[in-house]
C-alpha cells in the first residue's frame, strides 16, 4: 500500500454539543470516561467551559473557550464541563476503535462486574423515541458522575486504590475485544502509518510514482444529534 484512503492518520471526527443537564454536584456536562488506547484532542468552536480530568497524578481542570486546543492519552478520565453553550471538534485516534467500545465509563463498581452488568446500565435504546433516548443517556451520565467523584474524592486523599481498580475492571471489560480492535488498527491507524514509511521510502529512492494516485474526498456527516457520552454529536463515517 502507498497511499491511505482515509482521514489523516486515521483520526476519526465528530462536532459535539455539550450536554447542559445538571448533575448532582451542581455542574452541567457529559459523562466522565476514558479510552484504553486512544488519544482524544478537542478544538474549541464556540462557548465555554472547562474539560475536568483524573490521573494517577490527580485531579485537573482544564478552561476550555474558542480556538483552544486540549488532547490528553489514553487512562485519562475526562469529564466535559459545559459554562456557555459549549461546542467543540473532537479528533479521535484509531478511528473506529472509540465506536467499538474503546471507552469506559467512570460507573460505580457495582456496575462494572462483568459485561453484561455494564451493558445494561451504559446502552442506550437507540431505537427508541427521542424522549427515552435522552432520559437514559442523562442516567447513565449521572451515574458515571457518582464514580468520577468516588475516584476523585479517593485519589485526592491520597487513596490510589479506587482509581487502580477502575483501571483492572475496564481492562477486563473490553479484553474479549482486544482482537476485533486489534483488526481495525491493522486496517485504520497502522495502514496509514505503513502507506507513510513507503512513500519515504520510494523518495528516498528517487520514486514519486504515489503522487500520481492523489485523490480527494470529502464527506458529510453520517448522522446528527446523536446522544453520545459527552453531548449531542454530528458524527462523520468512519473511513
Amino acid at each position: 500500500m502507498v497511499t491511505h484512503a482515509g482521514p489523516p492518520g486515521s483520526v476519526a471526527v465528530s462536532h459535539l454539543r455539550v450536554y447542559d443537564w445538571p448533575a448532582a454536584d451542581g455542574l452541567r456536562g457529559g459523562t466522565p470516561h476514558l479510552h484504553l488506547t486512544c488519544t482524544e484532542g478537542y478544538v474549541v468552536t464556540g462557548g465555554g467551559g472547562a474539560v475536568q480530568t483524573l490521573t494517577a497524578a490527580g485531579f485537573r481542570q482544564t478552561p476550555l473557550s474558542p480556538g483552544a486546543l486540549v488532547w490528553f492519552t489514553p487512562g485519562t478520565i475526562h469529564r466535559l464541563i459545559n459554562d456557555d453553550n459549549l461546542r467543540l471538534v473532537v479528533l479521535m485516534q484509531n478511528s473506529g476503535l472509540p465506536e467499538a467500545g474503546d471507552a469506559v465509563l467512570t460507573l460505580p463498581p457495582r456496575h462494572l462486574t462483568d459485561s453484561d452488568t455494564y451493558r445494561a446500565a451504559s446502552v442506550l435504546p437507540l431505537d427508541a423515541p427521542e424522549a427515552t433516548r435522552e432520559k437514559a443517556a442523562r442516567a447513565r451520565r449521572d451515574l458515571a458522575v457518582e464514580g468520577f467523584l468516588a475516584l476523585r474524592e479517593a485519589t485526592g486523599a491520597g487513596d490510589p486504590e479506587p482509581l487502580a481498580a477502575f483501571h483492572r475492571a475496564a481492562a477486563a471489560l473490553v479484553r474479549p475485544k482486544i482482537p476485533e480492535w486489534r483488526e481495525r488498527w491493522e486496517r485504520g491507524a497502522a495502514a496509514a502509518s505503513a502507506a507513510t514509511g513507503e512513500q519515504l521510502d520510494r523518495l528516498a529512492e528517487g520514486d514519486a510514482s504515489h503522487l500520481a494516485q492523489a485523490e480527494v474526498r470529502a464527506e458529510q456527516p453520517a448522522s446528527y444529534g446523536r446522544f453520545g457520552m459527552c453531548g449531542r454529536l454530528d458524527v462523520y463515517p468512519a473511513v
